[in-house]
């Protein structure tokens, strides 16, 4: 019983190192977080919200700068929703946090036709709207949502092929109305890492009852095409990951994002098959605990 508690004790400390390292690479890489910071942590009650708050107060012992941490909740009133968990959770922790009940479940409802597979979009454009307000009203200078490495390769799909676009989630991204600045500190983060911690800690997990059980949604078509990818090619999901860091624009057709028109028989020099990029330095971020 003592090995076995040891060995499952190790595996949980090993898990949480690599998290926390590429976690600090990341905000180290994008400058996610700067000295002063009041960040929202948005805690929807997965696996990856709550690795990403555990992550997050981890490195703040740590990091070089000093900023504050707020967990919120959207609380959208889905049946049988369990409202104490995440209160009685985040008291223990001894955290600030808030709470916000707004009935997006049933706007959904009433959208989208009953014989249709809920769309995540439409659920996602209403919880956005209300945490921009409330970040907005509270001051807080960053948002910090729990999207992984996974997510952006699967984003990367669904826009190629339901959007005809090239692009995927930003890891930091200014909101359209230049009011708020969203942050991803889990996008180096592979999904089975975050799956195998929260289960490790015990994370008191509450599932989504509204997009989140609907079968054949494009999300989750674009998930089991990449199993399938990486079944047959075991590392090809790291493949993609890594070409998303390696763009090439004077390789694609995008006129607007490399000048063709520059390039001439009486130019000299050619361009360059690799993107320039800044070294990484996300040592100080992730430091020694």
């Amino acid at each position: 019983m003592a090995t076995a508690l040891h060995k499952e004790k190790y595996h949980h400390d090993k898990l949480h190192k690599r998290l926390r390292r590429h976690a600090g690479r990341a905000i180290a890489d994008f400058n996610m977080i700067e000295a002063g910071d009041r960040i929202m942590v948005c805690l929807s009650g997965g696996a990856d919200s709550y690795t990403m708050l555990d992550i997050l107060q981890s490195l703040q012992r740590s990091a070089p700068v000093d900023f504050e941490l707020i967990a919120v909740n959207l609380d959208q009133k889905q049946p049988g929703f369990p409202a104490q968990v995440l209160p009685d959770y985040l008291d223990a922790l001894g955290i600030e946090y808030h709470v916000i009940e707004e009935d997006t479940y049933s706007v959904v409802k009433r959208v989208i036709p009953a014989d249709k597979t809920y769309y995540c979009g439409l659920c996602s454009r209403l919880r956005r709207g209300i945490i921009y307000r409330f970040a907005k009203a509270q001051g807080y200078t960053k948002i910090a949502l729990g999207h992984h490495r996974e997510d952006m390769i699967e984003t990367l799909f669904l826009n190629m092929f339901y959007g005809g676009k090239l692009k995927s989630m930003p890891a930091k991204l200014r909101s359209d109305d230049g009011e708020n600045i969203v942050i991803r500190p889990l996008v180096y983060c592979a999904e089975a890492d975050i799956k195998a911690y929260a289960e490790a800690a015990a994370f008191p997990i509450i599932p989504c009852t509204l997009c989140g059980s609907q079968d054949n949604m494009q999300r989750q078509a674009i998930k089991q095409m990449l199993r399938d990818w990486n079944k047959q090619q075991p590392g090809r999901v790291e493949t993609i990951f890594t070409s998303m860091q390696n763009i090439v624009p004077s390789h694609l057709l995008d006129t607007t994002a490399f000048s063709f028109q520059q390039l001439g028989k009486d130019q000299g020099g050619a361009s360059s098959d690799r993107a320039a990029w800044l070294g990484r330095a996300g040592s100080d971020w992730v430091g020694s605990g």
